[in-house]
């Protein structure tokens, strides 16, 4: 796991999704503009993850991620996700 806050806090999200895509990673966000890098700009990805939560807690966080792994989790490749509480929207 390597965590952008922890690591490498302030850097440029082309670096970001750049270094998840040769390290084969999906990419988990609270960051809408990683959708635009995607669609509009095309940038490689190996999977983006989108977290739209009203409750940003560690454990509501780990409550939904645990909920996409266990329903989606071979879905996750390649694909943009937007996760709330209550749903689940996947884009190829």
């Amino acid at each position: 796991m390597f965590s952008v806050f922890a690591s490498a806090r302030g850097a440029d999200d082309d670096w970001i999704l750049d270094k998840a895509f040769v390290e084969n990673r999906v990419l988990i966000t609270n960051d809408k503009g990683f959708g635009e890098k995607i669609f509009r700009s095309g940038a490689p990805h190996k999977g983006v993850v989108l977290l739209r939560l009203a409750d940003e807690t560690p454990a509501a966080k780990v409550k939904v991620m645990s909920r996409l792994l266990a329903s989606f989790s071979g879905e996750l490749e390649g694909a943009y996700v937007v996760a709330t509480e209550r749903n689940v929207r996947i884009a190829k």
